[in-house]
């Protein structure tokens, strides 16, 4: 049985709509009353808001760029083509480049690769089958509180209703509303602080690319540890610091890969023919100089003006008012995918002042990785790491307010996944202890080099 409240219904709607094709054929229709068609049209918009998009036969490919021939040939079909979804991309040679392609163009781009010579591999063949089976792992919106759990993906409003819940039972726990999203949404999270000190503070931002599900169940993972956790260690760490964290700071994207497009990543503003805006491109320091479009139909659009959104707005304003105030020191963005963490900066090589600490705690943290999991993490500078990318939050958390602890994770799955974003529900839980004990290693180390006295 699926969860109810967001499986698609293609059949529901072409009957709705031919429904009300004979109702207005037949206006003086007695049986057809003012009532009945306000009911048909609400009946006909939550039909039209549950069509998703598809992507049957839809095939993953990773290629190898052996040259700058190779360089400017996916350059070019990046810019030519909206039948190919470019994970990144091409830079330079040595790169390996992952791309979704659609069904209709499978062969064209069989043709492209084997003309050119590209060594490559076949990563997914039907995307949609694992879409499908990772809706399936979703739990029913009207999930109770007390049954939130991280074997399942959570909808919106039942991580909303479960942070509403934690605030009413636990008297260290502060239910804080950044601001309202483009289409008027609740940014929601929290606040944890077990007494009045004036302790520095942790900022914990996911969810701002709505696609990577996996960010938004760790960070509420990382709030149940904060606050439920019997473990000494952990109990000295909550109270060692004040915490706000926010598992969903892209809402109306997030609500969308539920309703509408599972792989959808930007926020639901309007521009033209196009919708959205990269929110991690649309902060205000080094704004839009390198890994980002001005084409509103891309998927890395940076908006049209640095700052322009009102999600961007809502995060800049919160901190500025509380940066010296609640003496935030510390700085993590979560994301996936890639088994990555990174510091800034993002717009180029130039290191920060702290940069071999952040060198150090970041290695340390990778180690910690290791060492929970086995998995192997990443860790650098944006820049160095994974790819140029100007306005972003924590380079601008970094740059402009001087956090001095800042990292961005990029969670499982690893940088070759087959499954890209779609993670399954059976990798919550490990994933979330091993970047939980990651962050517990930051904070440790960044402690005891001076950065919270």
């Amino acid at each position: 049985m699926s969860p109810k409240g967001w499986t698609p219904q293609p059949l529901l709607l072409l009957l709705l709509v031919s429904s009300a094709c004979l109702i207005r054929e037949s206006k003086a229709a007695s049986f057809c009353t003012k009532a009945d068609q306000c009911a048909l049209d609400e009946e006909l918009k939550k039909a039209a808001d549950s069509v998703q998009a598809r992507y049957d036969h839809t095939r993953i490919y990773q290629v190898e760029l052996a040259s700058e021939e190779h360089v400017r040939l996916f350059q070019a079909l990046e810019q030519a083509s909206d039948s190919c979804s470019f994970m990144g991309h091409a830079r330079q040679p040595g790169q390996k480049l992952t791309i979704m392609v659609t069904g209709a163009k499978v062969a064209d781009f069989d043709d492209l690769v084997h003309s050119y010579n590209v060594t490559h591999r076949v990563l997914n063949h039907n995307f949609q089958a694992l879409i499908d089976a990772n809706y399936r792992e979703v739990a029913p919106e009207d999930t109770k509180p007390e049954e939130f759990d991280w074997k399942r993906y959570h909808p919106l409003e039942s991580i909303n209703a479960w942070l509403r819940n934690l605030a009413e039972t636990h008297p260290e726990v502060h239910l804080v509303d950044m601001g309202r999203s483009a289409q008027g949404r609740s940014i929601l999270g929290v606040k944890i602080a077990f007494d009045n000190e004036n302790r520095t503070t942790v900022f914990v931002e996911s969810g701002i690319h709505a696609r990577e599900w996996i960010a938004p169940a760790t960070a509420t993972y990382i709030i149940d540890q904060l606050v439920n956790s019997r473990d000494p260690a952990v109990q000295a760490l909550a109270r060692s610091q004040n915490w706000y964290i926010f598992p969903t700071t892209n809402p109306d994207g997030y609500l969308y890969t539920f309703h509408g497009d599972r792989m959808w990543r930007k926020n639901r503003a309007l521009f033209g023919i196009c919708r959205g805006v990269d929110l991690n491109r649309n902060f205000p320091f080094h704004w839009n100089v390198t890994g980002a479009s001005g084409d509103p139909c891309r998927y890395d659009y940076s908006g049209p003006a640095a700052a322009s959104e009102a999600e961007t707005k809502v995060m800049i304003e919160f901190l500025k008012h509380r940066v010296v105030s609640e003496r935030i020191r510390t700085f993590i963005a979560l994301h996936s995918y890639s088994q990555m963490i990174m510091f800034p900066y993002g717009h180029s090589a130039e290191r920060v002042d702290n940069y071999q600490d952040l060198t150090e705690i970041g290695q340390l943290a990778a180690q910690k990785i290791k060492d929970v999991s086995g998995r192997i993490y990443k860790s650098g500078s944006i820049y160095e790491t994974i790819y140029p990318s100007a306005g972003g939050s924590k380079d601008w958390a970094h740059g402009e307010l001087k956090i001095p602890i800042t990292f961005s994770y990029e969670l499982r799955g690893a940088a070759d996944s087959e499954d890209l974003f779609i993670l399954s529900a059976k990798e919550i839980e490990p994933t979330a202890v091993e970047a939980f004990a990651s962050l517990q290693t930051i904070v440790q180390e960044a402690g005891k080099r001076g950065y919270y006295q």
